[in-house]
Formats: structure tokens, C-alpha cells, sequence
């Protein structure tokens, strides 16, 4: 019963986070879509892979260097893991740094690499170069949320975000409304969010709870291989989504033109709130599971990587149906033109789009545990194929082949394969389930009932 709670706290904490964060696009796509129109909404579409690049980075240390920490800490080498918290913020700020200087002198070169032009080209150099210059933020707060959530305090790292993610909300109808700054107020609105988030997570150092301090020793660079190979995986699934937002953004422009670009943006920007819930679970579970294997407990990896399959298996099921019911008005949100061409793509490719997430909550939590249990190279190989190799050749092949059918296929398609792999690298590691997806399904459905 009390490992349930602690559970439930933890990923319910960590999806309310994700949730907030999600938000934060959510809100640009709406107001922007609202505002602007599909030029717009095609330039924010065009951008927006910024964020996979910051967070992949701030991932990639961020949970990197929190899961070597919390396998540290419950080891008792206190020492070791405050050098990890030390050389993590270095690496953080200076990432962060060197991207708000491409920001500064690039980012018009950087928005023309990624396909803006016209009218398009000068709001997505806007955005661009906003979101960059506030690139140390991201990083930070990255970083922050990860280090909190594994010393303890979920609570502290879930309000971060929740508050931040409400400050865009009222920032981007402020700046975009009455002050009327357009697609900059929507840039400035979300770049102040970590901002916020970064302040609130100070709070931690206040408190006796805290466990990870500031020291002169930083790790060799033997080590700092060792963090980032935890965080590679999700620096690999967050990054990637830019690259193939990127692809796909190519391939529906030369087959559908703005009107696709569009319509795949409102699509790509609804599927952020799911993959947010899911996101969630995997990194709610994370400190859970990086404890459990410090301590050298098996069992006890099983009970939390089970628990964490069974809340993706139902809420993938439930996305799913909801989709099939309420798609139309889903895009309705975001379709504030009433244009009957975007509406009719979106409403198509959102069917088959969503049909992935009956996969993708496995193929997460399946990453996450391999990467906190120290089993880099599967958690790579998995997060390298779904997230670059597989997806971008499927999606050129399936393009060629089913045309804008077939990009919108290339998603569930590459989940079942993830999946299968998954599986396999299951049992050779020994954490096999012993069961199908579909049974974990049925057994989630049953357990809930």
C-alpha cells in the first residue's frame, strides 16, 4: 500500500508538470492561431523544433546527471553526488549560454535552414531569436526540476512548472492583445516562463530537505560521459522531435503546402499534451527506479516498472477513444479561421496519428528503465531508432508511397516496431514482463476495475 502511494505521488506530480509545460506551446499554437492565422501558425509550426533542441540539451543533463545522482546518493557517496549537481550546472549554463549567441548573430540564417520564407520568414526570425536568447533559463530550469524531484521534493518541482506555465497563459494574452506585440509577445510570454520556474526552484535551497550542494571538485571527464550516457536517452526522443517536426514539416509543405503545415502543427501541438502525460509517468517513475536499482533491489524495479506500464496501457487506451470521438472538435480549438482545408487534413491525420499512443507509454517507460537501471546502450538503441533512424526513413518511404496518408502512417508504425524491440531487450536484460502488451492492457483494466 505505501509503495503505491509513493507511486502515484511521484508520477501524478510529475504528469501536472509536464502538463504545464505542454501548456506553454499550447497556449502560443492558440493564441498565435487566433491572432495571426495560418501564416502564423505555420511560422510558430516551423520554430517550435527550437524547443526540441533546448530541451533535449537540458534533458540530457538535467536527467542525466539527477539519475547518476540519485543512484549516488543511495549508495551513500554524498560526495560524489554533489560533484555531479556541481559540473551538471556548469554544463547547463554554458549550453545555455552558447545558444542565446547563435540567437543573437543566427537565428534569421537558422529559420531559412528551416524552411521559412516570404511573409513566413520575418515572425519565425521573431520567435526564433526570442526563445534562443532565453536559452540559459530552459537549461536551468531543466536541470532544477530533475535535481529537486530526485532530492525528495516532487511537490516543489511540479509548482514550478504549474506557475510558470500560468504566467504564459496570462503574459501571451497580455503581450498579444492589448499591448499587440504579435508573434513576439507570444516568444517573450514563453521565454519568461523558465524564468519563473528557475525562481521557484531556488525556494529548495531554503528548505533542510536539501541534499545536494555546491562544490569545487568537479567531475573528470570519464564521468561526465557516465551522466550524460543516463540522459542520452531522453536528449535523443526530446531532440529528434524537432528533427523529424523538420522532415515532416518538408515533406507535408511540398505535398500540401502552408494549409498542411498548418494543420500538422495544430495535430503535432495536441499530440504534446498526450506525449506529456506519458512523459510524465517515465519521469515520475525515474527517481523511483534509479533508488530502487542504487539499493540493489530487483524486485523492486519489477514492482515500479509494472506499475508504470500498466498507467500508460490505460491511459493510451483512453487518448485513443477520446481521439476517434471528439477529433473535430479538438481542431475546431485551433482552427479559429474556420478553414475547411486545414480542418479536413487535421481531422484525417489525427486518427491515424493518435493510434500511437496505444504503443508509445510502453515504449517510454521501457527507455526510462533501462537508462536508471544503467542500461545505457539499450535505452539508446531504443531512443535512436524511434526517435531518428526509423521514423525519418519511414516517413520518406511511407511519403512516397501513401503520399500524405503515408507521413501520418509513419507514426503508429514506428511505435509498434519500438515496442517489439523493446520486448526483446526486456528479456535479455531480465526485466521481461512475462506478458503481451494486450495482456497488460487487459490486466490494467481489470486492475482498475
Amino acid at each position: 500500500m505505501k509503495q503505491n502511494i509513493h507511486f502515484y505521488r511521484y508520477i501524478s506530480m510529475s504528469i501536472l508538470g509536464m502538463l504545464g509545460a505542454a501548456v506553454t506551446i499550447l497556449t502560443d499554437t492558440f493564441f498565435v492561431s487566433d491572432k495571426l492565422g495560418v501564416n502564423g501558425l505555420a511560422a510558430l509550426n516551423l520554430t517550435i523544433c527550437i524547443f526540441g533542441l533546448i530541451n533535449g540539451l537540458g534533458m540530457l543533463i538535467g536527467i542525466g546527471g539527477a539519475t547518476y545522482y540519485a543512484i549516488s546518493k543511495a549508495r551513500e557517496e554524498d560526495g560524489n553526488a554533489n560533484r555531479i549537481f556541481t559540473t551538471a550546472f556548469y554544463l547547463s549554463l554554458g549550453i545555455g549560454m552558447f545558444l542565446c549567441l547563435i540567437g543573437v548573430f543566427f537565428s534569421k540564417s537558422v529559420v531559412v535552414l528551416l524552411g521559412a520564407q516570404d511573409e513566413i520568414l520575418p515572425m519565425a526570425d521573431v520567435y526564433m531569436k526570442t526563445i534562443l536568447c532565453f536559452a540559459p533559463f530552459f537549461m536551468l530550469r531543466h536541470l532544477y526540476i530533475n535535481f529537486i524531484r530526485n532530492d525528495g521534493n516532487p511537490k516543489l518541482a511540479m509548482v514550478s512548472m504549474l506557475v510558470g506555465s500560468a504566467a504564459n497563459v496570462i503574459l501571451d494574452y497580455v503581450f498579444m492583445y492589448p499591448l499587440g506585440w504579435g508573434i513576439f509577445g507570444a516568444a517573450f510570454a514563453t521565454a519568461l516562463t523558465p524564468v519563473a520556474g528557475v525562481l521557484i526552484c531556488s525556494v529548495h535551497w531554503l528548505c533542510k530537505k536539501n541534499q545536494f550542494h555546491f562544490t569545487k571538485k568537479l567531475l573528470c571527464a570519464a564521468e561526465i560521459k557516465k551522466l550524460c550516457g543516463f540522459g542520452v536517452a531522453s536528449f535523443i526522443n526530446e531532440f529528434s522531435s524537432g528533427i523529424v517536426l523538420l522532415v515532416f514539416n518538408l515533406l507535408i509543405l511540398k505535398s500540401a503546402g502552408n494549409i498542411g503545415v498548418a494543420a500538422y502543427g495544430v495535430v503535432a501541438n495536441l499530440a504534446l499534451i498526450v506525449l506529456a502525460v506519458f512523459t510524465g509517468v517515465s519521469q515520475g517513475v525515474q527517481p523511483l527506479l534509479s533508488t530502487a536499482h542504487g539499493k540493489g533491489s530487483s524486485a523492486q524495479v519489477q514492482f515500479i516498472y509494472r506499475r508504470g506500464i500498466i498507467v500508460s496501457a490505460v491511459m493510451g487506451v483512453l487518448v485513443f477513444l477520446g481521439t476517434l470521438r471528439f477529433a473535430p472538435e479538438m481542431i475546431q480549438i485551433f482552427n479559429q479561421e474556420q478553414n475547411a482545408q486545414l480542418q479536413t487534413i487535421a481531422e484525417h491525420g489525427i486518427k491515424i496519428y493518435f493510434i500511437s499512443f496505444l504503443f508509445l507509454g510502453y515504449n517510454f517507460m521501457t527507455t526510462a528503465l533501462f537508462s536508471a537501471t544503467e542500461y545505457v546502450s539499450y535505452s539508446l538503441k531504443l531512443s535512436f531508432f524511434r526517435g531518428c533512424i526509423g521514423i525519418i526513413s519511414l516517413v520518406v518511404l511511407f511519403s512516397l508511397l501513401w503520399g500524405l496518408d503515408g507521413i501520418w502512417l509513419s507514426i503508429p508504425t514506428i511505435e509498434v516496431i519500438t515496442l517489439v524491440m523493446g520486448i526483446y531487450f526486456s528479456k535479455v536484460s531480465g526485466y521481461s514482463l512475462n506478458h503481451s502488451p494486450a495482456q497488460q492492457i487487459s490486466s490494467a483494466i481489470c486492475e482498475k476495475g
